[in-house]
C-alpha cells in the first residue's frame, strides 16, 4: 500500500475507531466493529495494530505525535516554547479523543488500559519537556528538571482532565485554554527563575 493511501486508510480507521470508543465505551468496541465502520478488512486492523489495546495504545501514540512540533527548540527561551506547547497539550488533553481515552482507561478494571495511557502519553511527553528544560536550565540536575516538568503539569493541567473525564467540566473553549495556558506559564516562570 501506498504510504499516502495508507496515511488516509488510518484516518479513516482513527475516526471509526473513536466513534465507536465514544458511542460504546472500549469494552462495546471490537476490531470487527471499527473494520466495518471504517470500511477496512479485520485482516488490515489486526496486521496494522495486533489487537484491541495495540488499537488504543495507536491512538494514544497519534494524540502524542501531534506534540512533537509544539517542543522543539528553536531561538527563543524556554517561555517561548511553553507558550506554544502549554494550549496545544492543554486542547489534546481536554479534547474528544483524549477523553475518550481516559474513560475507556478508568472503566478497565484490570488497569491494562491505564497503564498503556501513562506508558505512551505522559511517560513519553514527560521526558521530552524534561529535555527541552534542560536546554534552558542545563546546570539544574536531572531530578530538579522532572520536578519542574511535574510542577509544569500541574499547574497547567491540575484537574482539568479528571473534570472533563467525569462530566463535571463542560468543554473549554480555545480563550480558556489559553488563559489557563497563560497563567499556568506565568506561575511557572516565577517559581522556577525565583
Amino acid at each position: 500500500m501506498r504510504p499516502e493511501n495508507r496515511e488516509k486508510r488510518e484516518a479513516q480507521i482513527v475516526e471509526a475507531a473513536y466513534a465507536l470508543l465514544e458511542e460504546k465505551g472500549f469494552d462495546g468496541v471490537s476490531m470487527l466493529g471499527v473494520a466495518r465502520a471504517a470500511k477496512a478488512s479485520n485482516e488490515t486492523l489486526y496486521r496494522w495494530y495486533g489487537d484491541k489495546q495495540g488499537l488504543f495504545m495507536a491512538l494514544v501514540a497519534r494524540n502524542v505525535a501531534e506534540l512533537d512540533a509544539h517542543l522543539k527548540v528553536g531561538n527563543g527561551e524556554l517561555r517561548d516554547v511553553l507558550a506554544g506547547f502549554g494550549p496545544a497539550l492543554l486542547g489534546m488533553l481536554l479534547g474528544p479523543r483524549a477523553i475518550a481515552l481516559n474513560r475507556a482507561a478508568a472503566t478497565d478494571s484490570s488497569g491494562e488500559l491505564g497503564k498503556a495511557l501513562a506508558i505512551g502519553g505522559r511517560d513519553v511527553v514527560r521526558p521530552r519537556l524534561v529535555d527541552v528544560m534542560g536546554t534552558f536550565h542545563g546546570e539544574k540536575s536531572a531530578s530538579e528538571l522532572f520536578a519542574m516538568a511535574e510542577l509544569y503539569f500541574t499547574l497547567l493541567i491540575g484537574d482539568l482532565q479528571i473534570r472533563r473525564v467525569t462530566g463535571v467540566l463542560p468543554p473549554l473553549n480555545p480563550h480558556e485554554i489559553q488563559a489557563r495556558s497563560d497563567a499556568a506559564l506565568e506561575t511557572f516562570l516565577r517559581i522556577v527563575l525565583d
